[in-house]
């Protein structure tokens, strides 16, 4: 066991091998097969996160981790995992601007933006603007004028105006929920407006009678707009003509632009600005701003996502149909030979990580019995699916076409 010692500590090594021996003293494990057992199902790395082979049909899925990595960005976080010049100059030797590469390639990625800069997350971002753009003539937090149909709640119970409130800021709601327009924001805006924010509603629709204000009608009321597109594009996507981008917002007048870097930027979390250079000092010069920096594996995944190759996100939004039938129909035509029963289906997939809502992708699936689904979540790696009506569909739009050997083997095993 020294080898896996050596890689994974003696203590987490130990607590497999008292599993092993618990299950001899149930019966379950001869004596003998204590040391293979053990090294055949050690993990890779001393953590309790299991790797899950997103089958479910949710690009960026919340509970798996929204956006996976691409390679490059697993390069670049290996790169920078020991000493690195995260904060030195190497050519003078002297102290050096952090995250200078990311934000480097994040300007380039948003000519329209005059400045970038980068926080843990995309609520932080919002929370850091609310903090450090109150007006400079006004001792107490200044308002913030929001639409009333634009306070929004994600996830896990959390609401976008408790973020803002906590801030010490005073929201000043506007419209009705499903109607505002220009002259509502330009009746609530005074001399303790901070900023109008924008929020894109991107994990919900309203239909109907409805009406809204863009960000080109604000622009002119005397104050800051921020707008906050959440989902994290940079530039607009056609296969999701809907879905606000960074530039679009910028070009439409935004002053700044906030969004997350772990949905449809495909990197990893972090909350993304853009926007008016003095802006952005405020915000980076405001001591809150040291609360909420990012840590330099954060910076240098990012600076490889935004300047390096096409992400698995965008891969797998910009997948064929054609193709996923075509692999779903070797798989199950692979797994039907060992008498497992596989049918090739066709499927509906979505954006998901509070991005194109409403939006669905078409897609392929492998269907399964039900009955495979807890044994597969049991598996290592774990494959995550959807049940829907009465049968599990292995959803491979968000799966790369590389893992479909692995797949195969692991529903074999899960039998």
């Amino acid at each position: 066991m020294r080898p896996a010692v050596d890689a994974l500590g003696a203590p987490y090594v130990k607590a497999w091998l008292k599993g092993a021996q618990n299950a001899v003293r149930a019966g379950e494990l001869a004596p003998t097969d204590i040391v293979d057992t053990v090294l055949a199902q050690l993990p890779d790395a001393p953590i309790t996160s299991v790797r899950v082979i997103n089958a479910t049909g949710v690009l960026l899925h919340t509970n798996l981790g929204r956006a996976p990595l691409s390679e490059a960005a697993v390069r670049a976080v290996r790169v920078v995992a020991g000493a690195t010049d995260v904060e030195l100059d190497l050519a003078t030797g002297r102290r050096g601007a952090r995250g200078r590469g990311a934000l480097d390639v994040l300007r380039a990625a948003v000519p329209g933006a005059e400045d970038a800069y980068l926080v843990n997350n995309g609520a932080a971002a919002l929370a850091l603007a609310a903090t450090a753009l109150t007006p400079a003539h006004s001792r107490a937090p200044g308002s913030i004028v929001i639409a009333r149909g634009e306070m929004v709640e994600i996830g896990d119970g959390f609401r976008l105006p408790d973020l803002l409130e906590s801030t010490g800021a005073t929201l000043r709601e506007v419209g009705t929920t499903n109607r505002v327009t220009a002259e509502d924001y330009a009746r609530a805006v005074d001399e303790t407006t901070a900023f109008i924010l924008k929020v894109h509603p991107s994990n919900f629709v309203i239909s109907g009678f409805t009406a809204g204000a863009g960000v080109h009608e604000l622009r002119g009321l005397g104050v800051p707009v921020v707008a906050d597109i959440g989902s994290g594009l940079l530039a607009p996507h056609p296969a999701l003509p809907d879905e606000p981008s960074a530039a679009g917002m910028l070009g439409a007048g935004a002053d700044l632009v906030t969004a997350s870097g772990d949905k449809l930027l495909g990197g990893p979390q972090a909350g993304v600005v853009v926007g008016r250079a003095d802006l952005i000092h405020a915000m980076r010069r405001h001591p809150l701003a040291r609360a909420m920096r990012v840590d330099k594996l954060t910076l240098a995944a990012f600076e490889a996502t935004v300047g390096g190759p096409r992400t698995p996100t965008v891969a797998a939004l910009e997948a064929d149909p054609r193709g996923l039938r075509a692999r779903a129909e070797r798989l199950a035509e692979a797994l039907r030979g060992d008498g497992i029963d596989a049918v090739a289906v066709d499927s509906r997939a979505t954006v998901g990580g509070g991005g194109a809502p409403g939006v669905e992708l078409p897609s392929a699936a492998v269907s399964l019995p039900t009955r495979f689904a807890a044994p597969l979540r049991a598996v290592r790696p774990a494959v995550l699916g959807r049940v829907t009506e009465g049968r599990l569909l292995l959803d491979l739009r968000a799966v790369a076409e590389q893992h479909d050997e692995e797949l195969e083997l692991l529903v074999r095993a899960a039998r």
